[in-house]
């Protein structure tokens, strides 16, 4: 899930003030690692920077790790006319200012949302399927 070889996969995460922010920062980080995807810069694309702004419109898979039902990482990207595939802690049963944050419950989250979008990987349909062209947007230099 390279960029560019692979297809461009953005990760975004929601990086709020509650447990739950904090844990989807969190996992994010880890599945960057894992190169599940390259981490990016979610306050780039509200601040409307143009290259954070080109990146995200022209990614194979912009993924979100959102924290919390308000989805502000996923309603930054709907701003900009990207409709992101998502993934809220909310909908795994994690509840804001009730998630106490640990190392443990942070690998167990991780491990669950990298298997859910790997699972979702194969139904994905790329913006090189939809619109003809390799969907990269760094021209190869990622």
């Amino acid at each position: 899930m390279d960029c560019c070889g692979g297809g461009t996969v953005l990760l975004y995460s929601c990086s709020g003030s509650a447990d739950v922010g904090c844990i989807a920062d969190r996992v994010t980080r880890i599945l960057s690692k894992e190169k599940v995807g390259r981490m990016t810069c979610l306050a780039g694309v509200g601040a409307r920077l143009s290259g954070f702004v080109a990146s995200a419109q022209g990614a194979d898979r912009n993924i979100v790790i959102d924290g919390c039902p308000i989805a502000c990482a996923q309603k930054g990207l709907i701003a900009i006319g990207v409709k992101p595939e998502v993934y809220n802690l909310a909908n795994y049963g994690y509840k804001k200012g009730e998630t106490p944050v640990s190392d443990e419950l942070v690998e167990q989250i991780a491990i669950q949302i990298k298997n859910d979008i790997f699972n979702n990987a194969s139904s994905f349909t790329s913006v090189a399927d939809e619109h003809g062209s390799d969907g990269c947007s760094c021209g190869g230099n990622c």
